[in-house]
């Protein structure tokens, strides 16, 4: 693998976009540290060594690399686009303008990005105005003894969510630079370079509250953990699609055999996304509220991630529900059929039309179950070892971060593999 990493540098054009990704990679690191005008910079250290972070925008956090609670110019992180690609995905289900411009090709998916990066804007505005207020209101940093913005001016206000939202569109337009002249899709490596950007925190962290023991364990339990998930993200079940021949004026079509991949986590991340930000928002909602209930002591109590078993099952049943809700949105059974259709394919043994589509929901039913478990299972790693060892927070494979982490690193060796296929060499594995 070393020898084949070699023949990737000795390609020009492949070395140029791999040194371009890292490049760009680069810059957006650096701007994770670079502080926002008007934050105490040094405050925000000492907070960050007095509170250990907060697990309540671990997420966001997470996203950002660390820059959110060192609110950084980056301090938004990709989020909002993530959220943006969210929504307008959904609404092309609802919304008959954007699912005729999502089959309308290249033209079609433009326009939809186009709409993605203004939704992108509008939304960093509001989560920079966000932070801004819980900042100054100590709510951001939880504990924090000294206010990490002195200056609570209408003027400063301003020129921070400009800077933050600034940022935000700088990560875009790096993500896409990555994405056009660089190596792999520019939005997940940020995400990917985010998330291994803690692991040395991390490790060190674990070092000196548990010992050389148990990063050792940590590590062979992640690397078990690590097989696994490339194991079902690998995994597909094939559908043997046979397509009958047919003349078109003096030339003969069709006649060939194909299949249908249907992976068995369909969904990807997005549904683990889901279920944490469902049950952020009554956590949230209480914090702000500032009221002491029964309601809001419950919601404090069981709520905030690594709290217990409650948490615990509602997140795993969360993501189950939320895994079926996306693959049903995602899948569209019925096209697939009346495509096969139209141009005269057919699965052997089923008829066309109604009957495939009913087949294709019934794979896929049953593939979701397993996929959704798998998903469900794998994002309550980090709770059920926080609640047996109270290192939860510190378990690095576990949760969103290792499913980004295998996807983005898997799209990304597919992605130099097949440029050194091209030049007649082996790739990676043999």
């Amino acid at each position: 693998m070393l020898r084949v990493f070699g023949q990737a540098f000795r390609t020009p054009d492949l070395r140029t976009k791999i040194l371009f990704t890292m490049s760009m990679i680069g810059i957006y690191r650096i701007g994770s540290y670079v502080p926002t005008p008007g934050v105490d910079y040094p405050a925000v250290q000492d907070c960050l060594e007095a509170v250990k972070g907060d697990s309540l925008y671990a997420l966001i956090n997470l996203f950002s690399g660390g820059a959110l609670l060192q609110l950084s110019i980056f301090a938004l992180g990709i989020m909002p686009y993530i959220t943006a690609s969210i929504i307008l995905q959904l609404l092309t289900v609802v919304i008959p303008r954007l699912e005729t411009l999502k089959k309308e090709g290249q033209a079609g998916t433009v326009k939809i990005t186009q709409y993605t990066r203004y939704l992108t804007v509008g939304l960093a505005i509001l989560q920079s105005t966000g932070i801004i207020a819980l900042a100054r209101s100590g709510q951001l940093l939880q504990g924090c003894p000294t206010p990490i913005i002195p200056d609570n001016s209408i003027q400063m206000t301003f020129t921070m969510i400009a800077i933050m939202t600034a940022g935000t569109a700088v990560i875009m337009w790096l993500g896409e630079l990555i994405t056009d002249r660089g190596i792999g899709n520019g939005m997940s490596l940020m995400i990917f370079t985010s998330i291994i950007a803690g692991f040395p925190g991390q490790l060190s962290n674990i070092y000196a509250s548990r010992g050389a023991w148990t990063i050792l364990v940590v590590l062979v339990v992640g690397l078990a953990v690590v097989a696994f998930v490339v194991l079902i993200e690998q995994a597909q079940r094939r559908i043997p699609v046979q397509y009958a021949k047919r003349m078109v004026g003096r030339r003969q079509y069709g006649g060939s055999s194909t299949y249908i991949p249907i992976k068995v986590n369909q969904a990807g991340v997005i549904p683990v996304i889901f279920a944490s930000s469902m049950l952020y928002l009554p956590v949230l909602f209480v914090t702000l509220s500032n009221n002491t209930g029964v309601v809001n002591t419950w919601v404090q109590t069981h709520l905030v991630r690594g709290s217990g078993a409650w948490y615990a099952a509602l997140f795993f049943l969360l993501t189950i529900f939320f895994t079926y809700f996306y693959v049903a949105i995602t899948f569209n059974s019925d096209d697939i059929a009346d495509n096969m259709k139209k141009y005269g394919g057919f699965i052997p043994g089923i008829r066309a039309g109604r009957p495939t589509a009913e087949y294709l929901d019934y794979v896929l039913t049953r593939l979701t179950a397993v996929g959704s478990v798998y998903l469900a299972a794998i994002a309550v790693i980090p709770i059920v070892v926080f609640a047996s060892f109270g290192q939860g927070q510190n378990f690095l494979f576990g949760g969103t971060s290792i499913l980004i982490m295998v996807g983005v690193g898997l799209d990304t060796v597919k992605q130099i593999e097949s440029q050194l296929q091209q030049r007649s060499y082996e790739g990676f594995l043999r």
